[in-house]
Parts: structure tokens; C-alpha cells; sequence
């Protein structure tokens, strides 16, 4: 094997593979050309010339060049994506270059490649060819006298540019079948932003499954056992009162916290997903917000069909999160939300008759009371939701979130 200085080998299975590919090229690009450009041109130039030599009452040339004009692009569509998925064969075998699918709007850009690769076969297969020949032909012309034996010293160059000219053939063949067998930028990106989307949306779905899990696990478990503990305590607290004072204090205080953890376990495990939105259905789980949310509070829902289970618990918690900031934050003596469900949108509108001024902003200054939108606005996105929000100095505020529902 012929070596660089730097260590790396000019003649070696790489460079092979990279001279069949070139000498593969000119046979593949033949094929190539006559069943897309070929065929139809042979056909046609055929039938005009039938029409232009033949009298003019031969009425079944006539017919044979509309038979032929219509049979032309009838062979020709199928051979496209056969010869594309060849020359993707190729490319993975010899070279190890991977070609993407191209969409099916692209056949014209596959159609522009096979016609040119006829041109790039010949061109690289010639050129391949020529360096490995030539430095054969001298060898054997100097061996049989023909020749002056000096010119023997340019064997060694014609098989050292062999391998070179292999890969600058592969180069060029590569660069066209990325750009015309291959699909274009816009068209990778509208795929990476398909994939990014369906993996956002299986984030999304994934992360609401894994809320019910845990809320499930936690109602089964460590909740019922927390009833059990307090329902104990508060027997023993009620039954045993001729127990000496430490000890019916100590019941006492394990009773209260045991009553105390239960009711925050209850909260946290609505906080992760509400029983009651599975069951249901959001008109009920956010009357149950309502009920308990520390201001006056009017509600109004109006969904005929349900959306999917990520977009009601999304929805849910816009509205939770929201009604909790109105209370801590904005001074209101009322608040109305607004549900309803308009062909394949879900419209959440919440306002308040507080002192406005919210805004969106991710950093809050030091000693802000801040507002927290950022984050529902945030939720919303995550399913392709739009958040809007009207707050201005003295109020009232409006949050609107449309939601898809099919998501």
C-alpha cells in the first residue's frame, strides 16, 4: 500500500471502494439516463420522424406517436424512485453515505440527478479509469521497446493520482445526490421541526401519565395510611382521657399532625393531578378550585365534548395557578373564568378586578411580589397554545389561553 507522509493510505479499501464507485458510476448512469431522459427522447424523436417521412394518410403513425407521447412519462415516473433507491444502494455500500428520503414532491430534483449522473459517470469512470490504464499501458509499452524506458517514472504518478481522482469523483457525485436525491434544507427542517414536535408532544403526554402515577400511588398508599394513622389517633384521643396528662398530650399532638399532613397530602396530591378531572371532566374539577379559592369567584364552562387528558389537566392548572396569583397578588374582590370550547380549540379566558400591572417578565426585581404568568404561559406553549395578557395600571386584568384540543 502507497502511504502519505502523514500516515495515511493512499490505496486502501476505502479508496477501493471509492474507485468502483467511480467505475460503477458510468454503467449506472447509462441505465439511469435511458430510462428517464433517454427513453421519452428516443420515443419521441421515433414517432416525429414516422410523422415527418411517412404520407399523410398513415393514420397508425399518427396513432403511434400518441400512444408513444403517452407511454413515455408512464414508464418513466416508476423508474424514478427505482433508480433513486439503486443509486441510494450504491452510495451505501461504496461510499458509506447515508441519503435521506427525499418527500415526494421532490421526483423533479430526482429526475434532474439521473439525467446528470450519465455526465458525472462518464467524466469519473473515464478519468478513474485512465489513471489506472496509463500507468499499466507504460509499463507494458517499455517491457515491449516501444517507448523510451525514462517515461517509466511516471507509473508510480499515474497510480498514486488514481486514488485521488477516485475521491475527487465521490466528492462531487456525493454533493449532488445530497442536493438532488435527498431532500432540500427547508425540507429537512420541516422534518426535524415534525420530530421535535411529536417529541415535545410525547414529553408533554409522557409527564402528565407520569403525574396520574404518582397521584394514584400516593392516594393508594401513603394517604390511606395517614386516614388509618389519624382515624387511630382520634380514638384513642376521644376514648382514652383517664390516661395521664403527658401521654394524652402527646396523643393529642400526633393526632393534630397527623390530621395536619393529611390534609397538605391531599392538597399536594390535587396539586399533581385531581382525581376528580378524570372522572369528571374539567366543569367539575374546576368548580372544585372555585369552591375553595379565597375570593369571590364566577364560573363559566361550556365544553359539549371533551379534550384530550393533557390539554383538560393543562387547562386546569392555568386556571389554579392563575386564581392563586389573582389572590396573593393583585388586590381583586372577584374574578370570572370563562370556558368554552369553539370547533377544535379550548378558550380559557380569566380576569380580575384588581390592581393590574402583571406582566409576563422571566426575571423579577429584588422585593417584587412577582406574578409567575411566565410559567403559565409556558404551559401553554408546551402543546402549541397561545397565552395573551391584558393588565393594564389599575386593572382589570385578562389572561386569555387558547389550547388545542386534539393535542
Amino acid at each position: 500500500m502507497a502511504r502519505r507522509r502523514d500516515g495515511v493510505y493512499l490505496v486502501d479499501v476505502t479508496s477501493t471502494k471509492r474507485t468502483v464507485h467511480a467505475l460503477t458510476g458510468l454503467p449506472v448512469g447509462v441505465l439511469s439516463f435511458a430510462l428517464t431522459a433517454g427513453l421519452p427522447i428516443g420515443l419521441g424523436y421515433c414517432a416525429v420522424w414516422s410523422l415527418i417521412y411517412a404520407s399523410p394518410d398513415a393514420w397508425a403513425l399518427t396513432a403511434t406517436f400518441v400512444v408513444l407521447t403517452v407511454l413515455a412519462p408512464v414508464l418513466v415516473v416508476p423508474a424514478v424512485p427505482r433508480l433513486t433507491a439503486l443509486q441510494r444502494r450504491r452510495f451505501r455500500a461504496l461510499l458509506g453515505v447515508e441519503i435521506l428520503p427525499a418527500p415526494p414532491r421532490g421526483r423533479w430534483r430526482q429526475l434532474a440527478y439521473h439525467v446528470l449522473a450519465l455526465f458525472i459517470g462518464t467524466v469519473g469512470a473515464t478519468a478513474t479509469a485512465a489513471c489506472w490504464l496509463a500507468g499499466a499501458g507504460l509499463g507494458a509499452a517499455i517491457v515491449l521497446g516501444r517507448i523510451n524506458p525514462a517515461l517509466g517514472l511516471l507509473i508510480p504518478a499515474t497510480l498514486l493520482a488514481a486514488p485521488w481522482v477516485a475521491r475527487a469523483v465521490a466528492h462531487v457525485d456525493t454533493a449532488a445526490v445530497r442536493a438532488l436525491l435527498g431532500p432540500s434544507r427547508s425540507e429537512q427542517l420541516s422534518v426535524r421541526i415534525d420530530v421535535l414536535s411529536r417529541t415535545r408532544a410525547d414529553i408533554v403526554a409522557a409527564t402528565d401519565a407520569e403525574r396520574r402515577r404518582i397521584e394514584r400511588d400516593l392516594h393508594d398508599g401513603a394517604q390511606q395510611r395517614l386516614v388509618s394513622l389519624a382515624m387511630n389517633l382520634g380514638m384513642a384521643r376521644a376514648n382514652l382521657t383517664d390516661t395521664p396528662e403527658p401521654a394524652r398530650q402527646a396523643i393529642e399532638a400526633a393526632h393534630d399532625e397527623a390530621t395536619q399532613a393529611l390534609a397538605e397530602l391531599r392538597e399536594f396530591v390535587r396539586g399533581l393531578h385531581p382525581a376528580v378531572l378524570n372522572d369528571r371532566g374539567l366543569d367539575a374539577a374546576l368548580s372544585g378550585i372555585v369552591a375553595r379559592a379565597p375570593l369571590p369567584v364566577r364560573l363559566n364552562v361550556a365544553v359539549p365534548a371533551r379534550c384530550s387528558p393533557v390539554i383538560e389537566a393543562i387547562a386546569y392548572f392555568i386556571v389554579a395557578e392563575a386564581l392563586t396569583n389573582i389572590a396573593k397578588h393583585a388586590r381583586a374582590d372577584r374574578a370570572e373564568i370563562t370556558v368554552e370550547r369553539v370547533a377544535d380549540r379550548l378558550h380559557v379566558v380569566i380576569t380580575d378586578d384588581g390592581r393590574g400591572g402583571a406582566t409576563l417578565g422571566t426575571h423579577r426585581p429584588p422585593g417584587s411580589d412577582g406574578t409567575g404568568l411566565h410559567g403559565l404561559a409556558q404551559r401553554a406553549a408546551s402543546v402549541d397554545g397561545t397565552f395573551a395578557l391584558h393588565s393594564p395600571a389599575g386593572g382589570p386584568t385578562r389572561i386569555t389561553v387558547e389550547l388545542p384540543c386534539a393535542s
